[in-house]
């Protein structure tokens, strides 16, 4: 299991003062995804356009270029602003197969300063069930204190 703890510390030592979201983005996919062997592709989505995600920083294996708001648990996420916990993504309606190893996902809206939408945050394992709430509100605390002020 993740150690949320140092995670956030090892996440804040390294961000201190970073406004710059691309930045942080890489800087969080990467000690995200090394931080626990679960986490097969840990990345994020940037909004570009309305409805409409564009791959941004990330680590693992290829991931999707384009998720339109409409399809997909990414796109899920984005439109709903709510976290998505997908245990199984076979049994997602319009699950977007970046890659066939995935076996359950979870996403995270990302917001910057106000609310502004800037993201999302998806990780993808290749174990079943991968994801719990925990993770869900660890990461989201990290999430916001990393980008709500930019």
């Amino acid at each position: 299991m993740t150690d949320y703890d140092a995670l956030a510390a090892r996440i804040r030592a390294l961000t201190e003062g970073e406004t710059d979201e691309v930045a942080l983005m890489a800087t969080l996919a990467c000690e995200i995804h090394h931080a626990d062997d679960r986490f097969d592709w840990t990345g994020f989505y940037r909004v570009v356009a309305p409805e409409l995600l564009k791959i941004g920083p990330y680590q693992g294996g290829h991931g999707c270029l384009v998720i339109p708001f409409s399809r997909g648990v990414c796109g899920a996420a984005a439109r709903t602003g709510q976290v998505q916990l997908v245990p199984d993504v076979d049994a997602f309606p319009g699950h977007i197969a970046c890659a066939s190893s995935t076996r359950s996902e979870i996403v995270l809206p990302v917001r910057g300063k106000g609310g502004r939408l800037i993201g999302v945050l998806d990780i993808d394992s290749d174990r079943p069930d991968a994801f719990t709430e925990a993770d869900a509100d660890r990461l989201a605390a990290i999430l916001h204190e990393v980008f709500a002020h930019v």
